[in-house]
């Protein structure tokens, strides 16, 4: 099975971690936190951070080739899931503006805390990307 590292140059570049890798069909897409490109996380609450990580997260599964459809397992850490029930439309809203409504298998866990302290969400996935039928 092939095994390609998906780092791609509009994010952060990773240091000890990549953001994805592509083995075979599947594409396992390493944990986002609402960090911009400068390596800084993004000013605003739980929104705009979930708004943030998730675009980090698509970024990454577009650059191996996949889509937002393609999605088959989303995990999201939270330190706060009051406050992300508290906003669940709002970023329910986003969720579907980004992403569609073929929504895949999904978690939410409460965390203590995320690798950057001001972080309060990481999201994490994997993708199934079919391969090309062939005529």
């Amino acid at each position: 099975m092939s095994r390609q590292i998906i780092n791609p140059d509009s994010l952060v570049k990773p240091r000890g971690f990549a953001h994805g890798v592509r083995a075979g069909e599947f594409v396992y897409l390493g944990g986002q936190t609402a960090m911009d490109a400068a390596g800084e996380i993004v000013p605003g609450g739980i929104v705009e951070q979930f708004v943030q990580a998730f675009s980090n997260v698509l970024t990454t599964l577009r650059a191996a080739g996949g889509a937002p459809g393609d999605l088959v397992d989303v995990t999201i850490y939270l330190t706060d899931v009051d406050g992300y029930q508290r906003h669940g439309r709002e970023i329910g809203r986003h969720w579907r503006e980004m992403a569609g409504t073929e929504y895949p298998a999904m978690a939410g866990i409460g965390v203590t805390r995320l690798w950057q302290p001001e972080a309060l969400i990481e999201i994490q996935g994997v993708a199934h990307i079919a391969a090309p039928e062939e005529g």
